[in-house]
């Protein structure tokens, strides 16, 4: 089978410390996917020209036209129907107009489109347990263990089952990954309860817990479809009797060695079926992708944005003078760039940058570092096409913010930006400078407010061109006598320099 390069791409907000939940199905699919031969790698908010993207978490924000850019594919991991997430109407359009992947085939009845790929079988992920020397059950500390947000119904059923006399261990903010699972292989069981009314199987949370050894007793509702693979490996409460069922089933003197052969079962099962399904899907979808892109190109990025890191913006130039933060271009504005220039991304692929090519410029919380900001503002200056936008986000020089970061190299105020905008014939510009298109004071939470409370100021520059009196102006206070007045076609010959000869003789 044909195989593509694959990027797993976790749409994570800023702080949204849920969105490192979906670590667990992106590792799952890099390790079958790469055992299938299909080169895989993991990453956050990025998205690759050159490999097939598939995007999980885009629920929590993901704009369409980055389908168009970009080869995607969408992962839904919620729970869509009646009774189901609230979802925004976005993300249902999103589902029904890219190529999109599911985990329960309930899920995809709801937003039913042709351009569905398989189920995915969330199964045994045996890498979870190398080099693990697993306790046994019997020895472990932790009776019960729950995690997961707790809504109304999930805080009825614990408490029911508290008060049955279980103990179960909760954690008090969220914990994924290795800081997680630390304690799913110190727990007897953990607990598996549903969150909507829907009652779907949360196969994920299931087969990672299992995964690494830890046996799941689960809520089951009457009419919930369960894959033939976790039908024996686990211990299935009823939803009207789970309390007694809890307390009972791990009292019971055999529930040490029931549980070792549920495990047992369970890290037999075979995804093989499931991934060969997935693997020809993503065949297809990448080189229908590259048909579509040999006839239309991708048009090349309008936006660029002057950091990466936490603050990368999906589909924008990300630029950053850190390697480390992982930007689509290492590259410092800081210093004269002449343009155009061809730069090569690992994300975007060739990026050319000519003058007047981008619409906006977002410089979120960097013009306090730059060494040498004159410089920056020139390039972003002859970057902008005419009417583009510098957006500025600055912490104000009155206020705490300002200096608080070790790498300040300045404080700005509302002065700070008259040099871009009425003097900006002291930078050596002409034909273009800056107006002030929006102005505001910014609080610690970034709303809007007066001068008095402001923490932070956001300034809109709009790249406007000189009027005829404003060049008059920069030609009087400059230098020389500004553009225009180079040779006038002289010959490029030097005359003959001035002796004292040739001077008598004149």
């Amino acid at each position: 089978m044909d195989t593509v390069a694959i990027n797993l791409s976790i749409v994570q907000r800023p702080g949204d410390a849920h969105a490192l939940g979906f670590l667990d199905q992106a590792r799952y699919l890099r390790y079958h996917l790469s055992r299938l031969g299909f080169a895989c790698q993991l990453s956050k908010n990025r998205l690759y020209r050159d490999r097939l993207n598939i995007v999980l978490g885009a629920h929590n924000g993901f704009e369409r036209n980055l389908a168009d850019l970009f080869p995607c594919v969408i992962l839904n991991l919620e729970q869509i129907g009646r009774g189901g997430a609230a979802l925004p109407a976005a993300y249902l359009e999103l589902l029904a107009s890219v190529p999109s992947l599911d985990y329960d085939p309930a899920n995809q009845q709801a937003y039913a489109t042709a351009l569905a790929g398989p189920c995915v079988s969330i199964l045994d992920a045996p890498y979870l347990r190398a080099g693990r020397c697993g306790t046994r059950l019997e020895d472990r500390p932790l009776d019960l263990l729950f995690f997961g947000s707790i809504n109304d119904r999930r805080r009825r059923l614990i408490e029911q089952i508290e008060a049955s006399g279980c103990r179960i261990t909760m954690f008090d903010h969220p914990l994924y990954g290795p800081e997680r699972d630390q304690f799913i292989v110190q727990a007897k069981a953990v607990l598996n309860l549903h969150y909507y009314e829907t009652g779907r199987l949360e196969q994920t949370r299931i087969s990672h817990c299992l995964s690494l050894g830890t046996p799941v007793i689960s809520e089951r509702k009457f009419d919930t479809g369960i894959p033939p693979e976790f039908e024996s490996t686990v211990f299935w409460a009823p939803s009207d009797a789970i309390a007694p069922f809890v307390a009972r089933t791990l009292a019971a003197p055999d529930f040490n060695s029931e549980a070792a052969r549920k495990l047992a079962r369970f890290h037999g099962s075979d995804p093989s079926a499931s991934m060969r399904q997935l693997a020809a899907f993503l065949v297809r979808v990448a080189q229908d992708h590259a048909t579509a892109r040999r006839q239309v190109p991708a048009p090349a990025p309008r936006r660029m944005n002057l950091g990466s890191g936490k603050d990368y913006l999906p589909g924008w130039i990300n630029i950053d003078v850190l390697d480390r933060t992982r930007p689509d271009l290492v590259l410092d504005l800081s210093r004269k760039i002449s343009l155009p220039v061809t730069l090569r991304s690992a994300t975007l692929g060739e990026v050319e940058l000519t003058a007047g090519s981008l619409e906006v410029i977002h410089a979120n919380n960097v013009l306090e570092h730059v060494a040498d900001l004159p410089t920056l503002m020139t390039n972003a200056l002859d970057l902008l096409a005419d009417n583009g936008i510098l957006a500025i986000e600055v912490p104000y020089e009155r206020a705490a913010t300002a200096w608080q970061d070790p790498t300040h190299v300045r404080a700005m105020n509302e002065n700070s930006w008259i040099y871009y905008t009425d003097w900006f014939w002291y930078l050596g510009w002409f034909s273009h400078r800056f107006a002030i298109a929006h102005f505001e004071y910014l609080d610690e939470r970034l709303a809007p407010c007066e001068r008095e409370r402001g923490a932070f100021m956001r300034v809109l520059l709009r790249k406007v061109a000189t009027t005829l009196h404003e060049r008059m102006t920069a030609r009087t206070m400059r230098a020389d006598f500004g553009p225009g007045f180079e040779d006038d076609g002289l010959p490029l010959k030097p005359g003959p320099v001035l002796t004292a000869e040739l001077a008598g003789a004149i």
